[in-house]
């Protein structure tokens, strides 16, 4: 009989899962609402609400729109989009992560004290990355991994902030190679403005892989938290695949396996792993019925 577990630790983060609620909360009262961006990197949760009458947008056609109602979702965005909806009478239901609400001022706190270089370390053009710049009028140096910090200038000021979803190990790092490089006559200070949230997540998903004969990490392929996790699985257990939804379940993976682990992303709903267990439990009948 084919064991089958779903990691209770994954799932929506606090940040993912408010703005989806406050979406419904809006859809339930049957108002017309926009969504800058999709409210999360998982399509098929996208697609739920998009049946539930969402509307995502893009920053080109918000300029378009007048009078409407627009949710921003928890990455965050740049005050730009803040000044854009004043204008343009558009009233803001912003879902913005409380974590990434605090990084924001941070740095524009930093910014408007002026001096030295603003680093953040993320993945440029992440929505979240783009609301950090914009609080530093597009000032700010974007690194994206420990091999970009050497086009720091260390004889200026280096203030260091974190996008809240990367790897805390490299940020880390980063900071020892900085400390070490600094001129003798500058500042350096970094801000760990990693969300524990996540970080706390590759450790338990690596320890939930390692349990399991098969780890299925179901995510949608936009998703960078998604990225980094499924990189841990498949350290810890080379029998590990990614998947967005049950329809990409080879049957074939089952054979000679006796537990399967399914886990997911920040990004992925606890119904989309439900749907993926379920799909396992009927391939599992069919194959112990040809054996």
């Amino acid at each position: 009989m084919l064991q089958i577990e779903i990691d209770n630790g994954s799932g929506f983060c606090f940040g993912v899962t408010t703005a989806i609620q406050k979406a419904e909360e809006e859809l339930a009262k049957g108002n017309t609402l926009y969504c800058l961006g999709d409210i999360v990197h998982n399509g098929m949760e996208c697609d739920r609400l998009r049946q539930m009458g969402l509307i995502t947008i893009n920053h080109d056609e918000m300029r378009k729109l007048h009078d409407v109602k627009v949710l921003l979702r928890a990455h965050g965005e740049p005050p730009a989009t803040y000044e854009l909806a004043c204008r343009n009478n558009i009233e803001i239901i912003d879902a913005t992560c409380p974590v990434v609400l605090q990084l924001q001022r941070k740095i524009k706190k930093q910014y408007e004290a002026g001096n030295g270089q603003i680093v953040i370390f993320g993945k440029k053009g992440h929505a979240e990355v783009l609301g950090l710049v914009g609080q530093t009028q597009s000032t700010a140096i974007v690194i994206e991994s420990f091999e970009e910090v050497m086009k720091l200038d260390f004889t200026r000021d280096i203030y260091l902030y974190s996008q809240t979803t990367k790897s805390l190990d490299e940020f880390h790092r980063i900071i020892e190679y900085i400390q070490q490089h600094i001129s003798p006559s500058g500042t350096f200070r970094s801000f760990d403005t990693i969300c524990r949230n996540v970080a706390n997540r590759m450790p338990n998903i690596s320890n939930f892989a390692t349990k399991h004969d098969l780890t299925l990490f179901v995510c949608g392929r936009k998703s960078s938290n998604g990225k980094v996790l499924f990189n841990e699985c498949l350290r810890v257990n080379p029998n590990a695949h990614l998947i967005e939804g049950p329809e990409e379940i080879d049957p074939s993976w089952l054979e000679g396996v006796q537990t399967v682990g399914i886990c997911g992303a920040t990004s992925t709903p606890k119904w989309l792993m439900e749907q993926c267990r379920d799909a396992l439990q009927k391939d599992s009948i069919i194959i112990n019925k040809r054996q």
